[in-house]
């Protein structure tokens, strides 16, 4: 299967031309182009095709001359430029047309098809399944649509060596109908619409930097999603960060960006790359409230569980402790399990391949081992056994890790002994944990700054 993203971006594209905010001056400045969503597969089905599409495949090298199938995921006018049937009217096309799209779409397109020209318009709802030709399409249900333009719907799509695509723009977090009918699909390829970014208060039938990892978590959940599917993220609109940032942030996620025009391939031809596998360890450094949590929080947003290692000592006397805890756990999704505890190694050691881990913090721990070694004088004996048996956990647990930990050295020079000795010490616990993992993330006021390994690292 041959699947060539003639667009990625949402109905204005990114960058908007009339807008001067900072994603799209950036992208503007790169010559970072993104038309409106559109897909063409094995160069025989249209998915989308807005008013852009038709430009956009012959700026991209691509012909619709062979296309046999048009689908069409809903009325909205970026998804539906019927003017195309024109143009294809006047290159003399012959052969026959099969439209699959919603009712509200027929009406818009019906009238720009010639009378003599082979085009059958079938309209489809959710749940149906389809044979044409080689291919097996199914509609599922989207979150989106109104009694405006009638329903949506998302397309799956198999051809005739099982290889399966799903194509999922626009829609809002999944329905249960959806999602069950995802069930087991093990998709090769997965085009989810992450439209708004890090604005999160749209209030509209769309995904966002917080929903869209949400719906990787459902979809691995009831076997949708493998470690082998290329997830790539459409519908994108400056409300994103620049290119270069989001691709990082879906990497998290196991995901990616790719610029308009890109060919993925699925069998013997190969493909582009696919995302940046996640990192195995990661630790995330930050000063208080630089959102050192929330961001380690984001990074296993997208796994179907996850154990939370709370390392805070219980302080049920101490009400703005008890409300900060508090905090946390309301954070915390439903799936999530949380275990209270100091032994941070045990859980590392015990943990099996495909488990994801969040141990929130290091420094907590710390100040644990220093009480319980009673070692606030200066002899840190056997806190160092502890941080060894962590470190030797770390390094050889089997399990995806995230760790928070507090950077305590860039304040002032602590008044007191026992200070002085705590900031050294954290110090030193987090470069060693630096040292041993794949990716250590600076936060500063909310914003993550990756720091690169010093050669030597991680080998």
């Amino acid at each position: 299967m041959k699947v060539q993203l003639l667009g990625t971006g949402s109905a204005d594209g990114w960058p908007n031309p009339f807008c001067t905010c900072s994603s799209c001056s950036t992208a503007r400045a790169n010559g970072d182009v993104r038309g409106q969503t559109g897909v063409l597969v094995d160069e025989r089905i249209l998915i989308d095709c807005g008013p852009e599409i038709p430009a956009a495949a012959s700026r991209h090298g691509a012909s619709l001359a062979a296309v046999e199938l048009m689908l069409f995921t809903h009325a909205h006018p970026d998804h539906v430029g019927p003017a195309a049937f024109l143009f294809r009217h006047w290159a003399h096309r012959s052969e026959p047309l099969q439209v699959l799209a919603p009712a509200a779409v027929m009406g818009q397109i019906e009238h720009w098809i010639a009378p003599t020209d082979p085009v059958n318009l079938r309209p489809v709802i959710a749940g149906e399944q389809i044979v044409v030709g080689d291919y097996v399409v199914r509609m599922l249900e989207a979150a989106h649509g109104d009694a405006l333009i009638g329903e949506a719907v998302l397309f799956d799509i198999s051809d005739r060596d099982g290889r399966r695509l799903l194509y999922g723009t626009d829609t809002g977090p999944f329905t249960a109908g959806a999602l069950d009918a995802m069930r087991g699909a093990a998709y090769d390829i997965v085009l989810l619409e992450e439209t708004f970014g890090y604005f999160v208060t749209h209030d509209t039938d769309h995904l966002d930097l917080s929903t869209f990892p949400e719906q990787l978590r459902r979809m691995r959940a009831v076997g949708a999603l493998t470690d082998d599917t290329d997830v790539i993220a459409v519908h994108l609109s400056h409300h994103n960060p620049p290119s270069a940032q989001l691709h990082k942030r879906l990497a998290e996620w196991g995901a990616r960006v790719v610029p308009d025009g890109t060919v993925v391939s699925v069998g013997p031809v190969g493909s582009e790359p696919l995302a940046t596998p996640r990192p195995h360890r990661t630790l995330v450094l930050g000063g208080a409230r630089s959102g050192k949590s929330r961001y380690a929080e984001s990074l296993v947003a997208s796994a179907p569980s996850v154990t939370y290692v709370a390392t805070a000592p219980p302080q049920p006397d101490d009400p703005e402790w008890v409300a900060r805890v508090n905090e946390h756990q309301r954070r915390r999704p439903a799936h999530w399990v949380t275990q209270e505890t100091d032994d941070v190694a045990a859980i590392l050691e015990d943990a099996e391949r495909g488990d994801v881990i969040l141990v929130d913090c290091l420094t907590l721990w710390l100040t644990r081992m220093i009480d319980q070694a009673d070692a606030w004088d200066g002899d840190l004996a056997d806190v160092d056994k502890q941080v060894a048996r962590l470190l030797d956990a770390w390094r050889a647990t089997k399990a995806q890790v995230v760790a928070v930990s507090n950077e305590v050295g860039q304040g002032v020079v602590p008044a007191s002994a026992s200070g002085r000795l705590f900031r050294d010490a954290q110090g030193r616990l987090n470069a060693a944990v630096a040292s041993a993992s794949e990716a250590v993330t600076f936060m500063v006021a909310g914003r993550p700054v990756a720091l690169q390994p010093t050669k030597g690292e991680n080998e």
